[in-house]
């Protein structure tokens, strides 16, 4: 391997960006800011704790209701039922900084903020991101640094929204089988497949 170990390296081998990529870059919410985090239903949340190892966790909600805008440069993500690792929610507490990309399904291009975060167990906001009547567990507040939208080149590369590029399940194994298989899961595999079927989804909020 050719380690790349300087900036100058790296733009040696990259280039420089286009006006156009450096410009883009905002500190404060746009109205289309708004109505993309109002269209988003999933985003991917980054952290990294105080020593500078990094987790990326998914958050999920429906559009609508996975954000709220508090006000132009401040935003709150809904914390729901979960595994209760809490692995970037523990990180957040020992290091505020963390990157969000949020997407539409469907849409190539996607919205990336990112700003320093802070958790809280209620506000005066969590009647507003209640489902199914349920509030939030807790909510992650994000004080807004940098805000941008993102190309869509990395998901046409993949073909992310192509159905004909999903993997098939003769491919992958199904959850169930790789709890049981490859985390220990106790039960037996049909019990994993009646947690993982539709009492899953009853269980979401």
């Amino acid at each position: 391997m050719t380690p790349i170990e300087t900036v100058d390296e790296l733009r040696a081998l990259l280039g420089e960006p286009n006006q156009r990529a450096v410009n883009k870059e905002r500190t404060r919410l746009l109205d289309i800011d708004r109505d993309w985090l109002a269209a988003s239903s999933f985003c991917v949340l980054a952290t990294s704790d105080a020593e500078g190892r990094c987790d990326a966790s998914p958050k999920g909600d429906p559009a609508g209701s996975l954000v709220h805008v508090i006000d132009e440069t401040t935003i709150a993500i809904a914390e729901r039922p979960g595994n209760r690792r809490a692995d970037g929610y523990r990180n957040v507490l020992l290091n505020p900084h963390v990157g969000l990309l949020f997407i539409i399904p469907g849409r190539s291009d996607t919205l990336r903020i990112n700003g320093r975060a802070r958790l809280v167990s209620d506000a005066d906001f969590f009647d507003a991101m209640s489902v199914r009547e349920r509030r939030p567990v807790l909510a992650l507040v994000v004080e807004i640094e940098q805000i941008f939208f993102h190309c869509a080149k990395a998901f046409l590369r993949s073909g992310l929204w192509d159905h004909e590029t999903w993997a098939p399940t003769e491919t992958i194994p199904r959850r169930a089988v790789i709890a049981k298989q490859f985390e220990n899961a106790p039960g037996t595999l049909e019990e994993l497949d009646a947690y993982y079927g539709e009492a899953y989804r009853e269980g979401l909020y």
